[in-house]
């Protein structure tokens, strides 16, 4: 049989067994709510203490309301969040010998990653709507048309696809559940050295450009634009093609990272 007539069942081979383990997830996050919820509530916690306790001393650069120039940047910071969850569950079955269990079963080669970065996937999409439903009720809200309003949304989800990729493949390369410290230590900084809370142009020179330039930033630039909120505008590159970067960033972290991980699963016993 040639491999032509192959693909096709390979291809639905992969999906069936990617869909199992994707329910095996969503069914461990189901027999722990408590954990599920305070998840989900973290980022509410964010919109509150950067919104209302800092919220007064902030200043828009041309005006307009600091929540919503705010609420975009957290919307990132939610899909940016959650790469220790991920990397704590890949870790913590590679550790554990799950995963070596899942390898000596006959199932596609690639769906224990494809599984978990589907769960956790839909996972960050009911973080985003609480974020959402959150951002209406303290005055945030889109203003140039659902369309739009979708396509940001598309660009977060975007985000987060690939940092779950980079998430799987870390954990797989380090193998050690407690290290995600040392993970939660490198994603603070990369969120903070961003345009999320605060406009590059208030940086000094250097730190602008670094803010400029961050992957976070495309998104969370273009989601300002998408949305209609508030902006902090900028000449240069980054500032002028956020929507083009927003794409471009996570496609690229995806080229990268997808086909690593998968080949590091087919190689942990080596």
């Amino acid at each position: 049989m040639s491999n032509l007539t192959l693909a096709p069942a390979r291809l639905r081979w992969a999906v069936t067994d990617s869909a199992v383990l994707t329910g095996r997830a969503l069914r461990h996050w189901a027999r722990q709510p408590g954990q599920l919820i305070v998840g989900l509530l973290f980022p509410v916690l964010l919109v509150l203490m950067f919104g209302y306790l800092f919220g007064g001393a902030m200043s828009v650069p041309g005006g307009g309301d600091y929540r919503e120039f705010l609420l975009p940047g957290l919307f990132a910071m939610t899909m940016a969040f959650g790469i220790e969850a991920t990397y704590a569950a890949v870790a913590t079955d590679t550790a554990r010998g799950v995963t070596d269990r899942f390898r000596s079963l006959p199932m596609a080669p690639s769906a224990v990653v494809t599984g978990r970065a589907a769960a956790d996937l839909l996972h960050s999409a009911a973080g985003l709507a609480v974020m959402l439903g959150c951002g209406w009720l303290v005055g945030w809200q889109w203003r140039n048309g659902l369309l739009p309003a979708l396509a940001a949304i598309g660009l977060l989800l975007l985000l987060r696809v690939a940092l779950i990729w980079a998430g799987i493949y870390l954990a797989l390369l380090l193998r050690r559940p407690e290290s995600v410290v040392a993970l939660q230590i490198l994603v603070w900084p990369v969120g903070f050295t961003s345009n999320a809370y605060v406009p590059p142009e208030t940086m000094p020179g250097w730190l602008a450009a670094l803010a400029e330039w961050n992957p976070l930033s495309a998104t969370v630039a273009a989601c300002r634009e998408l949305f209609g909120n508030p902006g902090w505008g900028g000449d240069s590159f980054a500032a002028q093609h956020a929507v083009v970067l927003a794409v471009a960033w996570p496609v690229l972290l995806i080229a990268v990272f997808l086909p690593l991980s998968v080949r590091r699963y087919r190689r942990l016993s080596r």
